[in-house]
């Protein structure tokens, strides 16, 4: 009867002893917590948006901290009237909360202006986009799962000129997005 009882216990602990390995083999971050300041960037290098928009990013939380669970990014908008096209993530969803400025943001076929304080949360695979309506703006971005996000913004602030709409699709494209218009104009 012993044996029996510690079968059926084993039998139910499976699910447990399953997901505790499940978590142990993506992870839980990093070891240690961190601190990164304001106005640095995680690991010291700061991203610029060129072609897309002038925007400045702050790596904050890399993918690398959380086993590509998360990226998140402190945006500074130095482009007014300006934005990405309206695209797709195909593997991540998106929030952005405004910490200054104002915006307009699209997602699917509804637009939302956004001003300091509000935070909109853009799912995966529906189309969105957003115009930077002031001349200054700042806004925390974070994408979850992390994907190759920041991959894009390290491709994005490598050119050296303005990119032509195919290379910025193929971009995106090499970074699980797709672009599926043309960015907001102030109406």
């Amino acid at each position: 009867m012993k044996r029996r009882g510690f079968m059926l216990a084993a039998v139910h602990l499976l699910p447990i002893a399953a997901f505790a390995k499940a978590r142990t083999r993506t992870g839980t971050g990093p070891v240690r917590g961190f601190r990164v300041k304001s106005g640095e960037a995680r690991f010291g290098g700061h991203f610029k948006m060129k072609g897309v928009t002038l925007n400045l990013l702050d790596l904050k939380i890399s993918s690398t901290d959380t086993n590509g669970d998360l990226a998140l990014f402190e945006q500074n908008g130095v482009t007014p009237k300006g934005g990405p096209p309206l695209h797709i993530h195909l593997y991540q969803d998106e929030f952005f909360y405004i910490v200054e400025g104002e915006y307009l943001f699209q997602l699917g076929e509804e637009k939302y202006p956004m001003k300091r304080g509000d935070t909109i949360f853009l799912p995966r695979n529906v189309p969105h986009g957003f115009i930077q309506l002031s001349d200054q703006g700042k806004v925390i971005v974070a994408y979850m799962p992390a994907g190759k996000m920041e991959g894009f913004f390290r491709t994005t602030d490598s050119w050296t000129s303005p990119p032509s709409l195919q290379e910025i699709e193929k971009a995106f494209e090499m970074h699980g997005m797709k672009v599926v218009g043309p960015p907001l104009k102030v109406d």
